[in-house]
């Protein structure tokens, strides 16, 4: 599948940045590598991008990624490759690891995501199992796959400081759930390493922590390059003590709505940009695209009736929501047959492993497009996202991608420091 196509005339900025990025690669790739011998990067991570011919910016950041079965099959050596580093860090000799997936029984989707990166870790030499913190399941349970393929399910229990399965007692935990609900207490204080640290889910973690982290890590990675740091960087307020349904907050919600639509308006008069700004409010912790909405003013957020107010009010697992980020909304202007389409790339460890476009058919080019009726269309690199072509032409795949990647591990850089930041706060989280 070629490149999807960027629908806007804007195509200066964004064509000036990723020359820039591009002519920058060897500078880039040092600073990135000394990065990492200060921070300790996360064991895998993906990142939402959006591209609007004029900004390129990530607009989410998920530690706990669960589209593996998205990824282009052709770059599963990438993905292996990355996994031996990144297991040998936390797991030295005996290479055995019990994944904890999210409690997603029926989403096939999301199983097919769990049978990918089994697969990817049985290809690194990882002797791997999957327990379930689901209490109905006391015993192996066999999960039938639609390609064929099956996953075992088997209750997790724990003995002293660790956990284990019948039969099999790992060196470490790796959490592909990303604890909305809160930190059970079997996994709580163990001797075992335990990856990403409780602390990086959404019991503790905040999406404005993160993009504080980002706009730190945005602002020195634009000096290195000589860009505006506007241009891959969203403007973002968090507001607390927040309930929709009561209307408590809002006008704190809708005040910074107007102040970040007013700091747009003058980037994109100094840019020659046409379109009207837009900002996304979104609940500060959470997944799933639940707790999500587009304004252009904030008397909109006053004007919320009940069913907007009670979507807004509650996100996954039926939590409900207390704080919100406003963030400045990034068009996306890529499409695929006419469908609005946003990147999102995967890396594991510090290496970019590949990625998927989410297309939506239903949805506008500032809308969030993690939403029901959602399609995902992997990235078909022409080679792999760390390989420019610097004789080629901005804006073809190799280049593009490229560019995904460096703004992708920027926020992989900041996802680091945010969580260096966050150290000792997940005693009181306890589900």
């Amino acid at each position: 599948m070629p490149a999807p196509y960027l629908a806007t005339a804007l195509t200066g900025p964004i064509f000036d940045l990723e020359t820039g990025i591009i002519n920058a690669m060897p500078a880039i790739e040092h600073w990135l590598s000394n990065a990492w011998q200060k921070h300790t990067v996360p064991f895998y991570c993906s990142v939402d991008l959006r591209n609007s011919g004029f900004k390129l910016a990530p607009v989410d950041t998920n530690l706990f990624p669960g589209g593996f079965n998205n990824l282009n099959p052709e770059f599963l050596p990438l993905c292996v490759q990355a996994m031996m580093t990144a297991v040998e860090k936390i797991c030295t000799g005996a290479r055995s690891v019990l994944l904890i997936p999210e409690n997603h029984t029926r989403n096939i989707f999301y199983l097919q995501n769990l049978a990918v990166l089994q697969a990817i870790l049985r290809h690194a030499g990882i002797d791997i199992r999957i327990g379930t913190l689901l209490p109905e399941i006391t015993a192996a349970t066999v999960i039938n796959l639609p390609d064929g393929g099956k996953l075992t399910l088997e209750p997790v229990q724990r003995r002293g400081d660790r956990v284990s399965i019948e039969g099999f007692d790992p060196c470490a935990v790796l959490l592909n759930n990303d604890l909305s609900t809160g930190i059970p207490a079997i996994l709580q204080n163990l001797e075992q390493t335990v990856v990403p640290p409780l602390r990086a889910g959404w019991a503790t973690r905040r999406k404005s922590q993160h993009f504080t982290a980002y706009d730190n890590v945005a602002r020195e990675f634009a000096d290195l390059i000589g860009i505006d740091p506007w241009l891959i960087n969203p403007y973002f307020a968090a507001c607390g003590k927040i309930n929709f349904r009561e209307k408590k907050g809002e006008d704190c919600v809708a005040n910074t709505v107007d102040e970040i639509l007013s700091d747009i308006r003058e980037k994109y008069a100094q840019y020659g940009v046409k379109e009207d700004p837009f900002v996304i409010v979104k609940a500060d912790a959470g997944t799933y695209g639940m707790g999500i909405m587009t304004v252009k003013d904030g008397a909109e957020v006053r004007a919320l009736n009940r069913r907007q107010r009670n979507k807004m009010a509650v996100v996954k697992e039926g939590l409900q929501v207390t704080e919100v980020m406003v963030q400045e909304g990034v068009y996306t202007f890529e499409s695929i047959n006419e469908a609005v389409a946003e990147p999102v790339i995967y890396m594991i460890d510090r290496y970019v492993v590949g990625g998927f476009y989410r297309v939506h058919t239903s949805r506008g080019i500032d809308e969030n497009l993690n939403a029901p009726g959602m399609q995902f269309v992997p990235l078909a690199f022409e080679d792999t996202c760390l390989m420019p072509d610097r004789e080629a032409r901005p804006g073809c795949s190799p280049n593009r991608f490229y560019a995904y990647g460096v703004i992708a591990r920027l926020a992989l850089l900041a996802a680091a420091q945010e969580l260096e930041k966050s150290e000792g706060r997940t005693e009181a989280f306890v589900a």
